[in-house]
């Protein structure tokens, strides 16, 4: 990993570059399988070869996928995840471009967060009964100053660093890859809509 590696996303080029489904998709995919080649990303995402390697090549580019060390006799290319995850941070003065490419690269990755949430949710009567029963999805309101939710954060992050997926080398056996959502934000109610001008639950 390079020293920018869990450095917040801000150029908006390179953020363009990598909201394309295929390749969050291929970004995904090395981050939770160290290494590919195009030709095994292409199966993964659903793209010929020689367009799996065009958008390697672009996310190469603007620093998010690099070379890997070779297998075998080494004629084929294999590529690995240069950054460990993504960092999207917004600011005040984010100029428009800044802002708009933060926006739509977001949404893009709570969409996709949201397809594997249910995507796991759906197969959990499938799964062996060890793994029903730690599978969890919950959602929680918490009472927290500035400092404490910066505190709850490290913690956090002290917590999965020895399970991450790019650095657990060598997992007990029975271990899988699990997904875990982790977001802290202030909470900010929707707009109310009012009183109904009728009483339409009357009717």
């Amino acid at each position: 990993m390079s020293e920018d590696s869990h450095q917040p996303l801000s150029d908006p080029k390179a953020m363009r570059a990598v909201a394309h489904p295929a390749r969050l998709a291929m970004i995904n995919f090395l981050g939770r399988q160290r290494t590919a080649t195009a030709t095994e990303l292409a199966e993964v995402v659903g793209v010929t070869p020689s367009a799996a390697s065009y958008h390697l090549r672009m996310l190469a580019k603007y620093g998010f996928v690099e070379d890997a060390p070779p297998r075998g006799d080494g004629r084929e290319r294999v590529w690995q995840a240069v950054r460990e995850g993504m960092s999207i941070d917004r600011k005040p003065q984010d100029a428009p471009l800044v802002r708009e490419a933060k926006e739509h690269l977001v949404d893009m990755i709570l969409a996709d967060s949201q397809r594997e949430i249910r995507r796991g949710m759906a197969a959990l009567d499938t799964e062996p009964e060890e793994w029903r029963d730690v599978s969890n999805w919950r959602r929680a309101y918490l009472v927290l100053t500035a400092a404490e939710t910066a505190e709850l954060r490290e913690r956090m992050e002290e917590l999965i660093q020895p399970y991450l997926a790019l650095r657990r080398t060598d997992p007990p056996e029975g271990a899988r890859q699990v997904v875990a959502n982790i977001s802290l934000f202030p909470l900010v109610d929707p707009p109310r809509p009012g009183l109904p001008t009728e009483d339409h639950d009357a009717r």
